[in-house]
């Protein structure tokens, strides 16, 4: 396991990962973070699937202890985890069509896990099935930049390795 934490394949991408993440830190519209990319884009390209989970999540610890830690931390981690997973189902194609709908599909539970989570608090929404409706009614312009934001981040972290690992052999997955 920590031989493969110095080969240049886990470097690069953990340090895509990084940067990524570091989006959290500079000013942006709300929800326009690569939050949801950075776990689909780990899951899709660690060989290590333990990393594809560990990996993500570890950073976004670390960018929550910076930003400051909320009441909707587990289900951000929890859907953080089944993206991963959605990440996983990526790894045989390298069709953009494919990542496309695996972003979609990111937001999309990231959207639903999120708010239901909101909404189950009952900090903002009262524990009704209107106060559910409301919930989500009210994240649906939130949606929109978090969809065009994963979408933007993964399709571009995806493309700079994929270009990087033709360019570079040392890059490509050896198992």
């Amino acid at each position: 396991m920590f031989s493969s934490l110095t080969k240049p394949r886990f470097l690069v991408i953990t340090s895509m990962i990084i940067l990524a993440a570091l989006v959290r830190f500079i000013p942006h519209p709300p929800n326009f973070a690569p939050i949801a990319a950075l776990a689909l884009f780990g899951g899709k390209y660690y060989t290590d699937k333990k990393f594809a989970f560990i990996v993500p999540v570890l950073v976004m610890i670390i960018t929550d202890a910076v930003i400051g830690f909320h009441y909707l931390i587990p289900a951000v981690y929890i859907s953080f985890l089944i993206i991963a997973g959605i990440g996983l189902l990526l790894r045989k194609t390298n069709k953009v069509s494919w990542l496309i709908a695996g972003s979609i599909a990111a937001s999309t539970l990231f959207f639903i896990l999120t708010n239901f989570y909101e909404w189950y608090a009952g900090i903002l929404y009262p524990q009704t099935f209107n106060g559910l409706i409301t919930c989500y009614v009210a994240a649906i312009p939130f949606f929109f930049n978090t969809l065009i934001a994963d979408l933007f981040f993964v399709i571009a972290m995806s493309m700079t390795f994929e270009f990087l690992t033709r360019k570079y052999q040392v890059f490509a997955e050896f198992n």
